[in-house]
């Protein structure tokens, strides 16, 4: 019979507690457990979930408000990213309760029982819930994302109808915080040569600007068997999303974009 188990360095332990497990239980309601990720690559340890028993009371409704609360008063090794705390800059992007999701976005009360917490699912981890995305900016600069325009600037800004514009205004709200394309199977199996649901998205949104001269190059740049035709529609990417954007209909507007192109 077939055994399928992790490497011996990749597999992932209890960690400490921090709290009180019986006074958890015996709460009404203002104490919460969650199990946090843990991992210190300099540490030569194998990563780990801590368990902490959090008092909600005084502590802000959202994941990222408890993850604050924990670090200031509990734990301050605890390592993640935030920033705004507003989704806008999707810095605190990580896996919450098995989604993909922002901390500052996600309410505590919206999740049943424990509160599991992990970095971002296929990602090389710096610490804790902090992933490595490296090559998920780069991916995203391989498109290029700036206006390209061969014609000679005009004395005013380069205009645009109302119509052209709302074509652009979803893509343009991406925060590039990688939940999409970390939730994306297709990312995951080919993650050095698939640019992924994000880096996509915002293809499509230099690619149907109408100030943009560069069409044809753009969509040149995107033909072969990975950068793009890895998408196999799962639309993983559109649901994990905490922006409500949808780059499953970019790519597929990208295809039918190339398709138009080779008749």
């Amino acid at each position: 019979m077939a055994q399928f188990r992790l490497p011996a360095n990749s597999r992932v332990g209890r960690g400490k507690v921090h709290g009180d497990a019986k006074k958890a239980k015996a709460a009404s309601g203002g104490l919460r457990e969650f199990n946090i990720y843990r991992y210190d690559p300099a540490s030569g340890e194998n990563p780990s979930v801590d368990t902490y028993y959090l008092d909600l009371e005084g502590c802000g409704p959202m994941v990222l408000d408890a993850l604050i609360k924990i670090k200031n008063e509990i734990d301050t090794s605890l390592t993640f990213r935030r920033s705004c705390r507003e989704g806008i800059c999707g810095s605190c992007s990580m896996n919450i309760d098995g989604t993909n999701s922002l901390a500052c976005l996600k309410p505590i009360e919206d999740i049943k029982g424990v509160v599991r917490i992990h970095p971002l699912p296929h990602t090389s981890v710096v610490k804790d819930l902090v992933p490595d995305l490296t090559q998920f900016y780069s991916q995203y600069a391989s498109i290029e994302p700036w206006l390209k325009a061969g014609t000679p600037p005009p004395d005013h800004e380069r205009i645009q109808s109302k119509e052209d514009q709302e074509k652009i205004n979803e893509p343009s709200a991406c925060i590039l915080c990688a939940c999409c394309s970390t939730s994306c199977p297709s990312y995951w199996w080919n993650p050095d040569l698939y640019l992924g649901p994000a880096a996509l998205l915002q293809a499509y949104r230099w690619i149907v600007d109408s100030r943009d001269e560069a069409t044809s190059e753009r969509l040149d740049q995107l033909d072969g068997p990975y950068s793009l035709y890895r998408c196999h529609t799962i639309l993983n990417c559109s649901q994990a999303c905490p922006k409500d954007l949808n780059p499953g209909k970019a790519i597929a507007g990208i295809k039918r974009l190339m398709l138009k192109k080779q008749d």
